[in-house]
């Protein structure tokens, strides 16, 4: 087992938790113009959010680590920080670009760390991962016109 793998695959697991959490909070609480675009899409995501939460703790088991799995630890390992619950439409999509562009990051330094260890399906589960994220950004950014 590669303990820093661990590591950082766990980090990755709380952020996307903490991601989860805050995608139901912008679908509850988007509102404007926008909201029938937003709602229907920040379920998307958070649904997207739910399988990789599922996919990076059966990862993590199967490479022989432990997942963490409170959220208190989600919480206290996460980079991503949860929503204030006072985000406007806008800023919802900002933030989510911003949160995006962290676990783009963090899963780049993971498919490295995977692939020098020859865990090619770690590599390849965030390769996928990155992909979408990448795609989401630059819709967000679309859509917010940056």
């Amino acid at each position: 087992m590669n303990q820093q793998l661990v590591v950082a695959l766990n980090k990755q697991l709380a952020n996307w938790n903490v991601l989860y959490t805050k995608l139901h909070n912008y679908h509850w609480y988007v509102t404007g113009p926008e909201f029938f675009t937003l709602h229907e899409k920040f379920e998307e995501y958070y649904n997207e959010a739910g399988s990789y939460i599922d996919e990076v703790a059966e990862r993590i088991l199967t490479i022989k680590g432990k997942p963490i799995a409170t959220l208190k630890e989600y919480l206290e390992t996460a980079t991503i920080e949860e929503s204030n619950g006072q985000e406007s439409a806008v800023e919802m999509v900002d933030t989510l670009v911003r949160d995006f562009q962290q676990v783009v990051a963090d899963s780049r330094k993971i498919i490295e760390a995977a692939e020098d260890s020859q865990d090619q399906p770690t590599a390849d589960l965030f390769i996928v991962m990155k992909t979408s994220l990448e795609k989401h950004i630059w819709m967000l950014n679309a859509f917010n016109k940056r």
